[in-house]
């Protein structure tokens, strides 16, 4: 089934570039109307990938605080949970810095060898009071800190707060384990609650080929290839910059894991490619907790780390925030000291921590931290455009980045199980493997 459908998503993205170009080149013609008609035809095009990510959603909370809770009742002390969430967020804050430290490098690379060639764009900044529309007012460091804490589960779980959700089932779970053998009947409920919500999946999954045709028809009517051939250097910068981190990641993986490690890219080629389509790693959530599950990751980590990935281990995001940060300062002629440089990237490394819900959130975060370095806001005009389509790598290599991170922390707790096909079993198989390995 999983061949099958990474197979279709693959067919719904070729068949999606191809009408949405064709939209395109058929309508417009440079006027204001022409590109309010292709702006109208994109939205609706753009409905069935809503609908799509919407049924996402509707699984996550559920889903992350099922599993969690009932990996933490395996785990059987908090000893347990404090080690491996110590090890996780300790290849976190590594998996962060080698992204940073590597998106710095080949920028600079890309750059110098682009102006070098002449194939770097050559593009007039934006005024520096220009307005960009996102609002950054939320990236305060005490908001940051006190929005970590749910004042409300339901609330959390209805505006699907990843962190606060993991907060309040860790609190949960320990409960769980500190009131023993009472607290059975809802270690069993959470058991067949997770099973339920990954049976759901298998439903929606059903769609997403067609979620993926309409997002990227969508992109492709609206914006056209024109604006990407603009930014043609930038971008295959950018894609350039993640394409190594895969490979960087991959290397610590195979150093902690051994040859297994490349066995995992097996696992979760359909999760990638379907948050690379839709340019969302959430959609990609469920679908890589049961990848993580077959690939011997037990539940009682995956569910754990994985969610703390989302907020804490967003590597592709730091990579493309790093690129963005720096070319629309050499846009407007600012020289940035080396160490000016490396102060604004730590300085994206923690304001990022905030980002998950945030929507175009690397965007907000990057105006967010522009202006503390004299750098115009204005500037994120420029790639703004073309910013849907290097969410797509991006997303990608975060569902990447959390997976490798699962399963290097399974390996250091010496709890990696033998690995089952990669294939993913029927939707009407009678179980899911979250039980086997919980």
């Amino acid at each position: 089934m999983a061949k099958r459908l990474t197979w279709y998503i693959l067919g719904g993205l070729v068949l999606g570039i191809v009408l949405g170009w064709a939209i395109h080149a058929g309508i417009d013609n440079g006027t204001p109307e022409a590109t309010a008609r292709l702006k109208g035809i994109a939205g609706w095009f753009s409905i069935l990938t809503t609908v799509f990510l919407r049924l996402i959603k509707m699984i996550i909370a559920p889903l992350v605080f099922s599993t969690l809770v009932v990996g933490i009742a395996h785990m059987g002390d908090t000893g347990a949970l404090g080690r491996v969430g110590l090890k996780a967020v300790g290849w976190f804050i590594g998996a962060s810095l080698v992204s940073l430290t590597l998106g710095l490098l080949l920028f600079h690379l890309t750059s110098d060898l682009g102006d070098m060639l002449g194939l770097s764009p050559h593009l007039t900044p934006p005024p520096v009071n220009a307005a960009v529309g996102l609002d950054a007012s939320g990236f305060d460091l005490a908001k940051i800190i006190t929005h970590i804490v749910p004042s409300s589960i339901v609330e959390a779980m209805a505006t699907n707060e990843i962190l606060q959700i993991v907060i309040f089932s860790v609190f949960f779970g320990v409960a769980i384990t500190a009131v023993g053998e009472r607290a059975a009947p809802l270690v069993t409920a959470a058991e067949g609650l997770a099973a339920v919500m990954l049976q759901i999946t298998d439903y929606v999954m059903r769609l997403a080929p067609i979620a993926v045709f309409s997002a990227i028809t969508a992109a492709l009517t609206e914006h056209g290839p024109g604006l990407i051939f603009k930014l043609a250097y930038f971008m295959g910068s950018v894609y350039f910059g993640l394409a190594t981190l895969w490979i960087v990641l991959g290397v610590l993986a195979f150093a902690v894991i051994g040859r297994r490690a490349g066995m995992l890219f097996r696992y979760i080629r359909e999760p990638a490619l379907l948050a690379f389509s839709t340019a969302s790693s959430e959609a990609a959530f469920p679908r890589t907790l049961e990848a993580l599950d077959r690939f011997g990751v037990p539940a009682k980590i995956a569910s754990f780390v994985l969610p703390l990935g989302y907020s804490f281990n967003l590597d592709g995001s730091m990579m493309y925030m790093t690129f963005a940060s720096l070319f629309i300062a050499k846009a407007y002629g600012i020289h940035l000291a080396l160490g000016t440089q490396i102060a604004m990237l730590l300085t994206l490394m923690v304001t990022s921590k905030g980002i998950a819900g945030v929507p175009r959130a690397s965007l907000v975060v990057i105006a967010a931290t522009l202006g503390q370095f004299g750098i115009p806001e204005a500037g994120l005009l420029l790639i703004i455009g073309v910013d849907q389509f290097l969410d797509m790598g991006r997303s990608a290599t975060n569902v990447v980045g959390n997976a490798i991170a699962a399963s290097v922390v399974a390996r250091w707790e010496g709890d990696l199980d033998p690995p089952e096909p990669a294939e993913i079993e029927p939707p009407h198989a009678p179980s899911h493997g979250f039980t086997r390995h919980a």
